[in-house]
């Protein structure tokens, strides 16, 4: 099949499904206790230089405790997998962890506005950037998990974006039609929030799932932190309910709020308030550097952070705004 043409961004990965197939063969599959703190996590599987993705969509279901514990840890020169990441790439800037993007949406927290501090960092240089949409991305990540070099669409076609990416266009083999060919893409590290997992990984996640079944299964690395832990006993009554099975993951982190600023569907609702107030003080140099003391360096741990940002009272009014309760609840 020849290329009929080609986007002129970056490739970070070059396709290697027979050695990722080699990788996933001499993984340790065992059902062992994979309990860890973030701290430990983040130390095993996150060093510098590795390409992270992040579950959940926009502030919705994200990893916030361990993306702290990366900055706390100053981890430099990540590559990062922007699909729809908002706090989440906010966060990565702020800690300045990233030297190269593939990036869907990235910058913007959706209806809240851009970060000041991601945008003055991607405006820089300092960080190379390719460019997908969010359904490529997904197709990207398929590939892996499929052991192919390459999955096609045709949404991407006479786009910008087509010509921003590192997409080709070739000739279907079977009917002739122009297709664009996305690169098969596997992280490293994925770190993905859910509402339940066992001590082994089984994990349920309740809500939009987006493109986190093809992460979990491209990903070498995977790290499920959980609102909760549940006896095994109680993911055998409903296997059907496990979203990711124990044998793809790596690490299993206790992490109640790990979405907080985020939200937690059925949980608890996104703290729109402090949302706010990392965007204002992104917009003083000074102000977000005493902020970034204060939230996340000058803290020994999430819940201290937590603490910080209101501690139960404030959580329990979240968690009642998620299920609209008049008058409040319990945390």
């Amino acid at each position: 099949m020849s290329v009929l043409a080609e986007g002129c961004g970056p490739l970070f990965q070059v396709p290697d499904p027979d050695g990722l197939r080699a990788f996933f063969a001499a993984k340790d599959r065992s059902m062992i206790d994979k309990r860890v703190t973030a701290k430990e996590a983040v130390e095993r599987f996150i060093p510098d230089g590795c390409y992270l993705a992040v579950g959940g969509f926009g502030t919705n279901r994200i990893p916030t405790e361990v993306l702290h514990e990366i900055l706390r840890a100053r981890r430099r020169d990540l590559g990062f997998l922007g699909h729809t990441a908002t706090h989440d790439f906010e966060l990565l800037c702020a800690g300045d962890c990233l030297d190269r993007v593939d990036a869907a949406y990235i910058v913007g927290l959706e209806a809240r506005g851009l970060s000041t501090v991601a945008r003055r960092l991607m405006q820089s240089g300092r960080v190379q950037v390719c460019e997908w949409t969010n359904y490529a991305l997904s197709v990207r990540l398929r590939a892996a998990a499929d052991g192919v070099p390459f999955g096609v669409l045709r949404s991407m076609l006479g786009t910008d974006t087509f010509g921003r990416s590192a997409a080709k266009t070739m000739a279907c083999p079977f009917t002739g039609q122009k297709v664009a060919a996305v690169p098969a893409c596997s992280p490293d590290v994925a770190v993905i929030h859910v509402h339940e997992a066992d001590a082994y990984g089984n994990a349920r996640i309740r809500g939009i799932t987006v493109a986190d079944s093809e992460l979990v299964r491209a990903a070498k690395r995977v790290i499920v932190t959980t609102e909760r832990l549940v006896e095994t006993a109680s993911i055998r009554e409903q296997p059907e309910a496990t979203f990711i099975p124990f044998y793809l993951v790596d690490a299993v982190v206790l992490s109640p709020y790990g979405s907080y600023p985020g939200n937690m569907p059925y949980e608890y609702f996104s703290d729109e308030d402090h949302l706010a107030a990392w965007l204002k003080a992104e917009k003083d140099p000074a102000a977000f550097a005493a902020f970034m003391d204060k939230h996340i360096y000058g803290v020994s741990d999430f819940r201290e952070y937590l603490e910080l940002c209101g501690g139960a009272a404030r959580l329990a009014a979240l968690r009642a705004e998620e299920r609209m309760e008049i008058g409040g609840g319990a945390a």
